[in-house]
């Protein structure tokens, strides 16, 4: 298969794990004798310094003239730490969604046995937690109207929902129950919110035509709550902008790290894929940040074009590098590894046969890890 693929590595750390995912994707090509063809642009606090705009017209044109994109992460402190900025990293990433459509944001969230001591929560309460958000991304309050008083005294932002945007996203969602464990639940605020209870009322007008998927009701403070005491209770989570936001980045810590968490926004047209970690600026250019979640991204942008081994490939490389410890300081605070090394070790093991031998002595010496 050919793919045109946009690379917006963005701000911070965002260069560093896109080059590992690029490292892996290629890999993946030279197996499956794919071709793969990268086309790099800039976005976020970059793209402000180099132009004045968070997207410019050049990237968007990239963009939407690619297969797919592969994001990295966006924020600059000058900007994070001045709230008086008119323009920001983040607006690049909003005009990118909406520009392209981009209405569906899909966050799985697996837990793995080898890290459950990684996270703060108990053993027993996570292990076996497999479950995936799906986050509408292009309205809500997020995009709703804003003001701000002239005296500076008052300010409002508008929360609005159409039924065509809630039912493009709901069909999506109760599509992948019905090919995951059959379960869907709803998280909203329909006791106060209008919107609300315009999105419970469609998910019960649509689930009619999935009956063999079983529906249940969370209000958001009941299901930040519950995804903190029975995580494994969830299969796929559909929710509004901004419960969503808040929720697969509250999800986030279940796992251990925000480092191996992938996600795609999708579109009628478009599809985008990144890790849901910010740019970590405090760790740009120390070569120790975790490319996990933005190579686990890439699997998700091959799953997205149907190319289920090559992505399955990605993600048993990944539980491997896990299980013999070959992961950055995250993940490994004793003897760990830099995030080329991680790279590296995944596409030498996507392309090594099933019969490769692991020399342990070198692992543990952080050098060679495949003979």
């Amino acid at each position: 298969m050919n793919l045109k693929i946009a690379l917006l590595p963005g701000d911070g750390i965002g260069p560093e794990v896109i080059q590992q995912a690029i490292k892996v994707l290629d890999a993946v090509a030279e197996k499956y004798k794919h071709t793969f063809e990268y086309k790099k642009a800039s976005v976020g606090a970059i793209a402000i310094d180099e132009t004045g705009d968070p997207l410019p017209d050049k990237t968007l044109k990239i963009c939407a003239e690619s297969d797919a994109i592969l994001f990295g992460a966006i924020g600059d402190p000058k900007y994070d730490n001045n709230p008086s900025a008119k323009v920001r990293p983040e607006q690049g990433l909003l005009k990118l969604r909406k520009s392209l459509g981009l209405f569906a944001n899909i966050r799985p969230l697996t837990t793995y046995d080898d890290l459950i001591h990684k996270s703060n929560l108990k053993p027993e309460v996570i292990r076996g937690t497999n479950f995936v958000i799906y986050r509408e991304l292009t309205s809500g309050i997020y995009f709703g109207k804003k003001e701000l008083s002239e005296d500076g005294k008052e300010a409002f932002d508008t929360c609005k929902y159409t039924i065509e945007e809630i039912d493009r996203i709901t069909h999506l969602a109760f599509k992948a129950a019905q090919v995951r464990r059959k379960k869907l639940t709803l998280v909203d605020k329909s006791n106060v919110l209008e919107t609300s209870r315009l999105w419970r009322k469609r998910v019960a007008e649509i689930s009619k035509s999935y009956s063999n998927v079983l529906v249940d009701y969370l209000f958001v403070d009941n299901a930040a709550m519950q995804l903190i005491l029975n995580p494994t209770q969830f299969d796929v989570i559909l929710t509004e902008n901004m419960f969503g936001d808040i929720l697969s980045d509250e999800a986030s810590v279940i796992s251990g790290s925000i480092g191996l968490l992938a996600s795609a926004s999708i579109g009628t047209n478009s599809a985008m894929f990144e890790p849901i970690h910010g740019s970590f600026p405090q760790a740009k250019g120390k070569n120790i940040a975790n490319p996990l979640a933005a190579i686990l991204s890439a699997a998700m942008l091959l799953d997205h074009f149907e190319l289920y081994d090559e992505a399955e490939d990605i993600r048993i490389a990944v539980e491997k590098s896990i299980e013999l410890n070959i992961t950055t300081p995250d993940l490994n605070s004793t003897n760990h590894f830099s995030t080329t090394n991680v790279g590296n070790f995944l596409s030498d093991f996507i392309l090594d046969d099933e019969n490769t031998f692991y020399n342990k002595n070198n692992i543990d010496l952080g050098q060679s890890t495949i003979i």
